[in-house]
């Protein structure tokens, strides 16, 4: 999303990224399209745990570059980068992803904190995460701004074509989902569901994480491993959305997800769980809520979908209400104002 905002600012040519954990090299290696973006890009490879001495570097840093202000993701930054702007004399924008964290007592008192120090203006991706903030606080005063794609890279496509270039059935129902490879996102629940849908349904899966061997060992027990298939890492992720029927996001917590805004914008209709802000990502007219860790309802609201004539496509709500520049465009107000 920083990749994305800094591409369609006004602001991108005297814009820059810094990512506190990591080094570059090893980042433009598991990320290739970092490579264009070398001279955008500050890694600070911080160590785990708290760190004190990162609040004085990112001063220092935020000196030499003469940053004028500061834009900071989730709570970890907000509270380094927080008190380093104040300490450079630079303006702070804060943007919240989600909510769900702040049930740790700990977290709550750090927004607090860095919210008197800097006074920030802050900004939150979903109605319900400005929701949760400001019971949190106590005030009214975040700003929501919905996370944009790229309306003109996701796009409708050649299903057929998709397909065969990834090597994937032509004559099945194919549902598709994205993400890591880890608990939170839900892809276990999924392959359950494909025990209750019809033996014409194949699941697809793009991503990679630390469950692929469990996952995969869990299709073969559940006997649907023939109608499974890990796909691994994308690169081409708008292909992987034409070739869909439908786009399934099964996670048991999320924020406000740009999967789902990328597959409607290709066309595809989307079933999300409700969970976090993923339900606001929907088109309300083709979009389907699912009941997160239910594997015979996800079953039953996919059967359902596939058996609906969509009288208009998702790709109308994205562009309306999702497309990056609007995002953008919001953004450089924030900046301006």
């Amino acid at each position: 999303m920083a990749l994305e905002l800094m591409r369609f600012s006004n602001y991108k040519k005297c814009m820059k990224i810094i990512s506190l954990e990591g080094n570059k090299s090893k980042a433009i290696k598991a990320w290739p399209r970092l490579n264009t973006l070398q001279n955008k890009l500050i890694f600070l490879n911080k160590s785990e745990g708290f760190s004190l001495s990162l609040i004085r570097r990112l001063n220092k840093l935020f000196v030499e570059l003469s940053a004028d202000i500061i834009h900071t993701h989730h709570i970890g930054p907000y509270f380094y980068a927080g008190i380093a702007s104040r300490l450079a004399g630079a303006s702070l924008i804060h943007t919240e992803h989600d909510a769900w964290h702040y049930s740790d007592k700990r977290h709550q008192l750090l927004h607090k904190v860095i919210s008197m120090i800097t006074t920030p203006k802050l900004v939150a991706d979903a109605d319900i995460v400005a929701n949760a903030v400001n019971a949190m606080s106590g005030t009214s005063n975040i700003q929501v701004i919905k996370n944009g794609v790229d309306i003109d890279l996701y796009s409708p496509g050649d299903k057929n074509k998709a397909r065969d270039c990834l090597n994937l059935p032509q004559d099945m129902k194919l549902i598709g989902t994205s993400g890591r490879l880890e608990d939170v996102k839900g892809h276990r629940i999924l392959i359950e569901a494909m025990m209750y849908l019809p033996l014409s349904t194949y699941l697809a899966i793009a991503g990679i994480g630390s469950l692929e061997n469990k996952l995969r060992e869990l299709a073969s027990n559940l006997n649907v491993a023939e109608r499974v298939r890990f796909l691994g890492y994308i690169d081409n992720m708008p292909r992987f959305y034409q070739a869909l029927d439908l786009f399934c996001l099964p996670s048991f917590n999320e924020g406000y997800p740009l999967a789902p805004l990328e597959a409607q914008a290709c066309g595809i209709p989307t079933a999300v769980t409700n969970v976090g802000g993923a339900t606001e990502t929907l088109c309300p007219r083709t979009g389907v809520v699912l009941k997160a860790g239910d594997a015979e309802n996800m079953a039953t609201k996919i059967s359902l979908l596939f058996n609906q004539c969509l009288a208009i496509s998702p790709r109308q709500f994205v562009t309306s209400m999702a497309d990056i520049r609007t995002m953008a465009s919001a953004y450089d107000a924030l900046v301006e104002g």
